[in-house]
């Protein structure tokens, strides 16, 4: 089995610098395995910005699997968001647009969905996608594969499908091809787990789809701060959501869903039945 901590858009420039401290000892508790953070490490792509988000991510378990979002390009500096969008995040983050992590049991694939000519919403092109499926291509087939987006490739109607990535449908062919079993994904500040047949209905495979809520940012609309630790084994996946709780000044788990594999379906885990009540 192995164990995944899934933070999404910190937006370090408007944190709730309380909450660091509580998030930074349950994750070092969780003992992960890879810790993913799935985009908006900052509000406004500021050095500043980014210096304190490195300082935080250095705080946490490795190896980590970093991927930017739409706020991590600036929105003000016109010179610099279409000259050099990702110049910041690639100074104090990572040079690597494209990580990944792999073991004997998982491979962790990230992807770059930020683009300049968009103030929100996120792509894929192409390019992209085939060289995932290269890389997809090359691995050992028991290995769970994940996918990590700052834009989800899926989403429940309720969450704004108009939210979904650009060229999202052609990416899933491909990820059906390749037997992709999880995406991970953040962007709304809203928490989901789900299984994406509903809107790409493909004979013999469901990839099992997982939004991360704001970790950290003031900004949570509606939903409290909250990030996932995600358990994976070869045929089944648990995710538990910890939120946060104002009383306990904590991160406390606030739920727990299953999913299992049949082939290359990924679907809700059938919920045990209540035992009979004792005579």
């Amino acid at each position: 089995m192995r164990t995944l901590v899934h933070l999404s858009d910190l937006h370090f420039g408007r944190v709730d610098a309380a909450l660091l401290e509580p998030l930074r000892r349950l994750v070092a508790h969780l003992a992960p395995d890879v810790v993913v953070v799935s985009g908006d490490l900052t509000q406004r792509a500021k050095s500043a910005e980014f210096q304190a988000a490195r300082a935080f991510l250095d705080t946490l378990p490795g190896p980590q699997i970093v991927v930017p979002g739409n706020h991590d390009i600036p929105l003000y500096n016109i010179a610099g968001r279409f000259l050099t969008p990702l110049m910041h995040y690639q100074r104090y983050v990572t040079l690597d647009l494209a990580p990944e992590y792999v073991d004997e049991e998982i491979a962790v694939l990230g992807v770059n969905t930020a683009r300049s000519m968009t103030f929100k919403d996120g792509r894929i092109n192409a390019q992209q996608i085939a060289q995932l499926g290269q890389r997809l291509a090359a691995l050992a087939p028991a290995l769970t594969r994940i996918i990590v987006s700052h834009h989800p490739f899926d989403l429940p109607d309720a969450l704004g499908a108009d939210k979904l990535v650009g060229r999202a449908p052609q990416a899933m062919a491909a990820f059906a091809a390749c037997g992709v079993d999880l995406l991970l994904a953040g962007h709304l500040h809203a928490s989901h787990a789900g299984d994406s047949a509903a809107r790409y209905p493909m004979d013999g495979y469901a990839a099992l789809v997982v939004q991360a809520g704001t970790a950290t940012s003031t900004r949570g609309r509606g939903e409290a701060n909250s990030f996932n630790a995600i358990r994976v084994e070869p045929e089944r996946i648990a995710v538990d959501r910890y939120s946060w709780d104002d009383a306990a000044a904590d991160f406390l788990l606030a739920g727990t869903e299953r999913f299992e594999r049949a082939g290359d379906v990924w679907s809700a885990a059938p919920r045990p039945e209540s035992a009979p009540p004792q005579r």
